[in-house]
């Protein structure tokens, strides 16, 4: 099965760049709208660095959201979720014509992504990390709010889609099942997770990736937006329910960092390098890898090297 490195966290390197997003409803989504060069420039970077795939801008993307925060009708929300997906296809046009001019060695022709968030995140209420909207939603308002996003972003061409950081195992089978109304779809679906056994909603985390995975149109599964040390128990337990030799895990967790409400993210000096984790990932059937949330493009960078290093290894 071949290997691919994911790109790392756009919020982070816009965060950087000083645009103050993390306290928008919108988060940088905003940005389809008010600078969209912003996002080209930080997927470029992102390639730069080695990511075979470049995930949209579109996590926190909404029709409701739209409306709400940007005033704009339905038809303009549509359009600002086709930007997210042309921003991404320019990017890696743009990437692949500078290896053409450069005549690079072991040319990338990079995958593009479409992000799809879980409702929570939304809300801007934090209830993403916990999935509690699940309990007093059904399957059908699930996929009713979902059903537009996941539309355009297909509609728009995305290579795959990526269902990310689904915090619960019942808005994970709406979208599964939602996935069936676009039948040449092929996505993958990553959940949260608290801990190294359960999903934030308290789910088992082996037990939702294999129930998602007998979907012949999800070709991988696992985790992101968690701590890189929950990442292997993970995918131990997973391993045993897991067999279709066809199908793979993905993880691109966050970069060990603690968020504190007060006052933001800490703890960096105490971080583990990601790419220190990669070969164990590796060895228990992760195949694309990447990062979430504070991961840069030399995360990035090290995390390719990592797995080229692993590659080679496994190879002699």
């Amino acid at each position: 099965m071949e290997t691919k490195v994911l790109d790392g966290g756009l919020a982070t390197e816009l965060d950087f760049a000083g645009f103050d997003i993390n306290d928008d409803p919108l988060w940088s989504a905003r940005l389809l709208a008010s600078n969209p060069a912003a996002i080209k420039d930080v997927h470029k970077s992102f390639l730069s660095a080695g990511s075979d795939v470049i995930i949209t801008a579109t996590y926190q993307a909404s029709v409701p959201g739209f409306q709400e925060y940007l005033g704009v009708s339905v038809e303009e929300a549509h359009k600002l979720m086709d930007q997210g997906v042309k921003i991404a296809l320019q990017a890696c046009q743009e990437f692949c014509k500078e290896q053409d001019e450069e005549d690079s060695p072991g040319r990338r022709h990079p995958i593009v992504a479409g992000s799809v968030g879980p409702y929570g995140a939304c809300l801007h209420d934090a209830s993403e990390y916990t999935g509690e909207y699940v309990d007093s939603m059904t399957i059908e308002e699930l996929q009713r709010w979902h059903r537009p996003r996941l539309g355009q972003l297909i509609t728009s061409g995305v290579d795959v889609v990526a269902i990310e950081t689904i915090p619960a195992a019942k808005e994970a089978a709406a979208l599964v099942q939602l996935l069936r109304e676009f039948p040449n779809t092929r996505a993958w679906v990553t959940f949260s997770c608290k801990d190294g056994l359960h999903t934030c909603h308290g789910e088992s985390f082996a037990q939702v990736l294999a129930d998602v995975l007998k979907s012949p149109q999800v070709f991988a599964a696992g985790a992101n937006c968690c701590m890189p040390e929950h990442v292997a128990p993970s995918l131990k337990k997973a391993r045993e329910l897991c067999a279709d030799p066809k199908k793979f895990f993905v993880v691109y967790p966050n970069s060990g960092e603690k968020w504190d409400v007060g006052t933001g993210w800490h703890g960096k000096a105490d971080c583990r390098p990601l790419c220190s984790y990669a070969p164990e990932w590796l060895e228990l059937g992760a195949r694309w890898i990447g990062g979430c949330c504070r991961t840069r493009p030399n995360d990035i960078r090290d995390i390719k090297t990592s797995i080229e290093q692993w590659n080679k290894t496994s190879k002699e």
